[in-house]
């Protein structure tokens, strides 16, 4: 287990990804607040900031909103830890209602089912539509992964992969590394289709 922990860490980082080791879910839900707390909050953006406008309108294009931190994927009572947190630090901390704040989620914080070593790859199951929002339009994704939920290879997740297919639909994502592309005059540009960072928390579990 061990070595895979370590294959992991290695190709996680190769693609960009940034790794941390937390003990508890309580320390995840604090690095979570020191992350929202040193990061600048999403600024919002508005049709027609671009033109002359009036004074009210312009303060209105150059305000920024309060910082958010997105959990849709976290049992009650481990919401409610991160959402004190998160108060005390005058964040708003949400589980649904994503569609409202397409324009300013700051961090998208989910607990993965799955990871895979030779890769760095996460598994995440994103059948509600509130945590595929959280994480693709959060400007930066923070994902735990329990450290026993690591595989060798793609083929040690065959079986599970195969029984969430086989019960219907399914949004499984796997994820690996920040959102990029280089579509834009070839070009590697981070962030462009999806989180501008990829924080990972490898958690003893």
């Amino acid at each position: 287990m061990s070595d895979h922990i370590e294959l992991f860490k290695e190709k996680a980082k190769l693609v960009s990804a940034q790794v941390t080791e937390v003990a508890s879910m309580d320390e995840a839900y604090q690095f979570v607040v020191d992350l929202c707390d040193k990061k600048e909050a999403c600024q919002l953006m508005m049709s027609g900031c671009a033109e002359a406008v009036s004074d009210p309108a312009q303060e209105l294009c150059d305000t920024k909103q309060r910082k958010v931190v997105a959990a849709p994927n976290l049992e009650e009572a481990d919401f409610e830890k991160l959402a004190a947190l998160c108060k005390a630090q005058d964040f708003d901390c949400i589980r649904q209602g994503m569609r409202q704040h397409l324009g300013g989620i700051d961090i998208g914080f989910t607990v993965c089912q799955g990871g895979i070593a030779e890769t760095g790859t996460l598994m995440l199951e994103s059948n509600d539509e509130e945590v595929r929002l959280a994480t693709m339009v959060a400007e930066h994704h923070v994902a735990v992964l329990p450290k026993s939920l690591i595989k060798a290879d793609s083929y040690d997740l065959e079986q599970e992969l195969g029984e969430r297919l086989g019960n219907g639909p399914s949004y499984t994502a796997l994820i690996t590394g920040p959102s990029r592309t280089a579509d834009i005059e070839r070009v590697l540009a981070l962030g462009v289709h999806g989180p501008l960072e990829l924080h990972i928390l490898l958690l003893e579990a």
